[in-house]
């Protein structure tokens, strides 16, 4: 199956949309005006500790607190290591090779948050989960730095290595590798990409990482809480770090500037790979002629129609997603319980697809249409595991219930394309979405960029809601500056407040 990764890149935001078999499975988007915090790392102050919950509040100088989990302060490995010195070697054996997470959760039960911090302490912290809704930034002590081979964990004494990576020889081979070149005290996460990777490429990784921790510790010494001390990389970089693998077939990025910094930093570090990487310089916009602007409109619908005619309905709610399979259209041949077999099949796929698409995480429950028969049940639920398997999220399945629910969880680190392209919808009471005037903006200067060049028109006409004029007019200028000045034609911006927010109507005079 092919897999490519296409890079649309403007002024105003950056989507990155990962194909297989030319089928969009994920989206990932930034906005300038509104970038992701995940992996920064602050120096906090703690404002309130919680007791009840187990938790502590973090000012980092956002507006909404982080939120710090007893499990996520770093003393309770240290505090554990050291218990695990007075027992057996045996026990100290399960602790080397533990997984983090493991380690954290067997201390978390055993120490105190009132014990580990106070009110107005300063406190070295890390994103690792974006505000979500309401709720702020989750936080961590266990600082975790990604490189391109390895993730160093300068907190944790731990070696740990891909599950993708399977052959059992390699793996030993990674790790005395690593345990080799490690300082004592450190720890690292051998990344998938790492698969038959040289000594020397390794060590580069490694003193890079290190120098990267060197510095954010010396700022942290300098600056005073709340202060950003590190900054992840943008999203272009993230994904050629991250996912441009061996296996991707092609990168193609639309835009020069990204295209030369991609082709730098692939020259120095994965000049094998060069040649995959593709500048987009046709007209027809680059998410149009790989299809993927009408798979983003379509996941923002409730309703997915699968090929037999039947189809799913997504809803979310505050503190879940449901969703519902339904026969539709469908009406199969004789047999009932074939038909409805058949349909949820095919809905568990689409379901899947949906999952890693829209990236909706959290409490999932899904309705199946009610099966008769027990090894149907069994059939769907194995199909539906299966279907799940290759999702990098980490995903956690119950078994089909009697009343054909399915409950589900899939961990959430950021946003869902619904709630990160839309808002609530104001005509309607919240009760469903609309798309932000900030959507509607990089709408409207997509069917600019779409039209213009082959217009011999020297002015545009924009009639727009006034929420989404008052965009254009203020944040969003700079975006009308650029349009103007690339097609040399004058933009003129026309506020109708009896539009409603998603239309627009776009003349050229």
């Amino acid at each position: 199956m092919a897999l490519e990764i296409i890079i649309n890149a403007t002024g105003e935001e950056t989507r990155v949309a990962f194909l297989e078999g030319g089928e969009i499975t994920e989206l990932y988007i930034d906005r300038k005006r509104d970038r992701g915090i995940a992996g920064n790392i602050y120096k906090g102050k703690v404002i309130r500790v919680l007791p009840g919950m187990q938790a502590a509040f973090v000012d980092i100088g956002l507006e909404k607190a982080a939120f710090l989990y007893v499990s996520e302060v770093s003393a309770n490995i240290e505090e554990y290591a050291k218990m695990m010195e007075d027992e057996t070697d045996e026990a100290r054996i399960e602790f080397e090779s533990d997984t983090v997470e493991a380690v954290k959760a067997k201390k978390a039960s055993a120490v105190l948050i009132e014990d580990l911090l106070q009110e107005g302490q300063e406190i070295m912290v890390q994103v690792i989960k974006e505000p979500i809704g309401t709720k702020g930034p989750r936080v961590t002590t266990y600082v975790t730095l990604p490189g391109r081979y390895l993730v160093y964990m300068p907190t944790i004494e731990h070696i740990g290595i891909s599950r993708r990576i399977e052959e059992e020889a390699e793996r030993k081979r990674l790790r005395e590798l690593i345990n080799k070149l490690k300082k004592p005290g450190a720890g690292y996460i051998i990344r998938t990409v790492s698969e038959g990777v040289s000594n020397e490429e390794f060590k580069a990784d490694i003193e890079f990482l290190e120098l990267l921790w060197q510095n954010i510790q010396q700022k942290r010494d300098k600056l005073s809480a709340p202060s950003l001390l590190h900054t992840d990389l943008d999203i272009v970089f993230r994904v050629v770090r991250d996912l441009f693998t061996p296996k991707v077939d092609k990168l193609v990025v639309d835009s020069k500037q990204e295209y030369m910094q991609i082709k730098e930093f692939i020259d120095s570090f994965l000049p094998k790979l060069s040649s995959r990487v593709e500048l987009y310089e046709k007209d027809e916009p680059i998410f149009d002629a790989y299809e993927v602007e009408i798979d983003i409109s379509r996941a923002l619908g409730r309703k997915v129609w699968l090929k037999s005619g039947g189809y799913i309905v997504i809803d979310h709610t505050e503190a879940l997603t449901a969703i519902d399979v339904n026969t539709g259209r469908y009406v199969g041949k004789r047999n009932p319980e074939e038909t409805i077999l058949k349909t949820n099949l095919e809905a568990v796929k689409e379901i899947a697809y949906q999952l890693r698409l829209r990236n909706i995480g959290g409490i999932i429950i899904i309705d199946f249409i009610d099966m008769l028969k027990e090894k149907n049940r069994k059939k769907v639920f194995n199909v539906l595991q299966e279907a799940l398997s290759g999702d990098k999220a980490r995903t956690n399945i119950l078994q089909i219930s009697e009343l054909g629910l399915v409950e589900m969880s899939r961990k959430r680190t950021r946003e869902d394309l619904l709630r990160a392209l839309c808002e609530p919808c104001s005509y309607c009471e919240g009760r469903s979405y609309l798309k932000s005037p900030t959507t509607i903006c990089y709408e409207i200067f997509r069917e600019i960029r779409r039209t213009a060049a082959s217009s011999t028109s020297s002015k545009i006409m924009v009639t727009v809601n006034s929420s989404v004029a008052n965009l254009l007019y203020d944040e969003e200028r700079q975006g009308i500056d650029e349009l103007e000045n690339r097609y040399k034609k004058k933009i003129i911006i026309k506020a109708d407040p009896n539009l409603h927010q998603e239309q627009y109507d776009i003349v050229f005079i």
